[in-house]
């Protein structure tokens, strides 16, 4: 049985709640708006009892909830996490226990409120508690997840065996999923991506991320530290000092993982961050002058000795499959931007099995869910969509809805393009509405022109005679770039839904 792992944390900002009186004053100042109890005095943690308020915002009635704090499961430099069970339903939960330290930006719990997702360990509630030492504690109470991967590695390095294959797909698979949502949808970079903060359901095999102690939201200008994310797993760039660095970084992390799982030992084993570089540079290759600025601009040191690149097929075990040595070659890059993203991970060849009508565990259970994706595909090309939603899943599947959703925003995006690059006349454009396509209608100007323009709706598009219909009109009304980019928006779309 294993736990969630801890990692530096950042302290979030405080939301309203209630508190008891006896509580210090600066606790009450560190807490508020929180919107969380207190529970005072609570020094033990296993066997003791824990009783929290939840609820009572939106007018929604207060109610006391116990647990009974069973086991440590783990630990680390800011706290600990226990598993715990509800009194009241009898559920199992794992709480995670965090020193509130002004020294320390928590932004923790202000991130898990903002995340749901299967793929990424979910937040039930959380409250507060204090010590006799009047230390105060946020206790983060999440679902349980009994194992990581990390224990599931150290189980095959027992019996000297590698990981199936199988397993290897799946959980990468897993994790690239749950990276694309905590880059796209929050905007999240985990930075501490590694086999202990992955963890895995041993019975349906699902994977979800956890320890958020040392995420954030990047934004473009504004400085990040460089010392961050465990040393095994930790990017080029930051290795290199750099302060303003991507979700990349997690991409690298998760291609460490992956390289992990195919040769069963860490592939960048260094003993310290000067070694880890060495390491690096064993398999990679002394980075060029241009990858150095493109991992970080304010480095001006270049004198690293001359070693080629060793090549990735004689990284791994011969019969290793070429397509997990492209995708990890593709993963791990010097140059930031040259790394795949999350979603294009998913999309990777290597992961074709999964994809299968007939895909199974191997003891012939169903794979846990797969394609249900939501948010993350905005912004998805339909040729990348088609890669990542297979044509047996159901089209009144969640993720075949969103995925419609994000062609319908295409097609409207498309729309605006065409009004405004055409020099529209005044008059009604005669498009879809001449054959009776579905459409919708609705004014797009240019300059000082105003035209009614009727907006292809491209979820609707099933027939040739849609797709023809786009190219007889291109050329009188739009330019001829951008209706090919409608025509073979429309008719991937299509060749989809008639299949």
């Amino acid at each position: 049985m294993a736990s969630l792992p801890l990692g530096p944390h950042n302290p979030p900002p405080p939301e309203q709640g209630s508190f008891v009186p006896a509580v210090p004053s600066s606790h009450l100042e560190m807490a508020q708006d929180k919107q969380a109890s207190v529970v005072e005095g609570n020094d033990a943690v296993t066997g003791n009892i824990i009783s929290t308020t939840i609820g009572g915002k939106n007018g929604e009635p207060k109610q006391t909830i116990s647990y009974m704090a069973e086991r440590v499961v783990g630990n680390g430099s800011f706290g600990i996490v226990f598993q715990a069970k509800c009194l009241e339903t009898g559920e199992t939960v794992a709480i995670k226990k965090v020193l509130q330290d002004r020294r320390y930006k928590n932004r923790e719990l202000q991130l898990m409120r903002s995340i749901d997702h299967p793929n990424v360990i979910s937040l039930k509630h959380c409250f507060f508690s204090t010590t006799s030492r009047d230390e105060l504690f946020l206790n983060l109470v999440m679902e349980y997840v009994p194992e990581t991967l990390y224990r599931v590695l150290r189980h095959y390095s027992s019996v000297t065996q590698r990981m199936p294959l199988i397993y290897v797909k799946l959980y990468t698979y897993q994790i690239f999923r749950g990276l694309a949502y905590i880059h796209t949808v929050p905007g999240v970079c985990h930075r501490d991506v590694k086999p202990q903060n992955v963890l895995v359901d041993p019975l349906t095999h699902q994977v979800k991320l956890c320890d958020f102690g040392s995420a954030k939201v990047l934004v473009k200008g504004e400085p990040s530290i460089s010392y961050i994310c465990s040393r095994y797993y930790r990017a080029p760039e930051l290795i290199f000092g750099a302060t303003e660095y991507t979700t990349s970084i997690d991409i690298w992390s998760a291609g460490c993982v992956l390289a992990e799982l195919l040769l069963g030992q860490p592939l960048f084993p260094g003993e310290s961050a000067v070694d880890q570089l060495v390491e690096i540079i064993k398999v990679l290759g002394t980075p060029t002058r241009e990858e150095i600025r493109c991992m970080n601009p304010n480095y001006t040191e270049f004198k690293f000795p001359q070693i080629k690149a060793h090549p990735w097929h004689k990284i791994f075990h011969k019969r290793m499959p070429v397509e997990a040595i492209d995708l990890t070659s593709r993963l791990l890059q010097y140059s930031p931007s040259f790394r795949c993203t999350a979603l294009e991970a998913c999309a990777h060849p290597f992961f074709d099995e999964l994809r299968e009508p007939n895909a199974r565990l191997p003891n012939g259970r169903p794979l846990p869910p797969l394609f249900n994706f939501k948010q993350e595909l905005a912004g998805a090309s339909p040729e990348l969509i088609n890669k990542l939603i297979p044509e047996h899943i159901p089209r009144t599947s969640e993720g075949w809805i969103w995925a419609e959703s994000v062609y319908r925003r295409g097609a409207c995006c498309l729309a605006d393009w065409f009004a405004v690059s055409a020099r529209l006349p005044t008059k009604t454009l005669p498009l879809a509405s001449q054959s009776g396509v579905p459409h919708s209608r609705c004014q797009r100007s240019h300059g000082d022109r105003v035209a009614e323009v009727d907006v292809l709706l491209v979820t609707d598009y099933n027939s040739e005679e849609s797709v023809q219909l786009i190219d007889a009109q291109h050329e009188k009304i739009f330019s001829k770039k951008l209706a090919s980019a409608a025509t073979a928006a429309v008719a991937a779309f299509r060749r989809r839904r008639s299949s």
